[in-house]
């Protein structure tokens, strides 16, 4: 226990941003950790001189006011000690701005519906949140639960693959639970053609990423299945979760700059809009 001591759950009222609050109350429980629920006002873009503005924000401020009110209900019920923070911005600047400012160790935000456009694009908040943020970050489909007894870990040999083996690990050993790791090799049937020794070549060096993971893991005494596969990255990841069942995605965040930042990387995005389970993304 103890890989976070400070959570910050973002939500916006909605069920999925509510359902994660819910799940963050059981992980903040067993995890020994303080809570702060955050929920942002957006910037008035009207005109400041209008009479009306008092009313106006005070509409604003409703919809933030309404969603913390029903977080501290639910926490009493849950016997959960939260603290509540409204903010007014940009919602993804003010939740990473809060989150370094406070030094909080994740951030946890619900995935929204199920609709093909909402999966392939995440949600224009969670993957700026994700992209500007410092801090891990763990995305929770709505009436999915967080768990650890079973975790995929995904890695590709990079350094933040190596983050993700480490925390992944910790949370085994913490909640008795096992690792599937996974590689994956992704190369396109054209590049294939022309160069099939280059596609050989990606196999053992996937291989290789596997075994290291894989002997981390066994010498903490962890009870690990390990496989490589060839297919689409995401597809890949997500395909392995339904069909071992995850409780939980681990993987790693590769640093980016400027757009790069909002786009996430397409792996991340499509994992994260598309799994079945909860997706937490590693970024130290």
């Amino acid at each position: 226990m103890g890989k976070y001591r400070k959570i910050l759950v973002a939500i916006d009222g909605s069920l999925s941003s509510m359902h994660a609050l819910k799940e963050s109350f059981k992980f903040a429980e067993a995890e020994k950790c303080w809570m702060t629920v955050v929920s942002v006002i957006p910037p008035y873009l009207g005109d400041l001189d209008t009479t009306s503005v008092g009313n106006v924000m005070a509409s604003m401020r409703k919809p933030c006011e309404d969603a913390l009110a029903e977080a501290v209900r639910l926490a009493a019920e849950a016997k959960i000690i939260i603290r509540t923070s409204c903010e007014e911005g940009e919602t993804h600047e003010r939740i990473v701005d809060l989150s370094d400012a406070e030094n909080y160790d994740l951030i946890v935000m619900g995935r929204k519906g199920q609709h093909r456009l909402e999966r392939a694009l995440v949600g224009s908040v969670t993957a700026r949140v994700i992209g500007y943020s410092h801090r891990d970050v763990l995305v929770v489909p709505k009436d999915a639960a967080v768990g650890w007894q079973k975790i995929l870990l995904a890695t590709d040999g990079s350094k933040y693959s190596e983050a993700a083996t480490e925390k992944a690990i910790d949370f085994a050993i913490s909640y008795g639970g096992e690792l599937i790791i996974l590689s994956v090799v992704d190369m396109p049937a054209e590049f294939y053609g022309e160069s099939p020794e280059a596609w050989d070549n990606l196999v053992v060096k996937a291989q290789a990423y596997l075994n290291k993971a894989k002997q981390m893991a066994e010498a903490s005494g962890i009870k690990v299945q390990a496989f490589v596969r060839e297919a689409e990255t995401w597809q890949a990841i997500v395909d392995m979760a339904n069909e071992k069942k995850a409780d939980t995605i681990i993987m790693g965040s590769h640093g980016r700059t400027g757009l790069k930042r909002l786009l996430m990387g397409s792996v991340t995005e499509k994992v994260i809009g598309n799994a079945p389970c909860p997706v937490l993304v590693v970024k130290k």
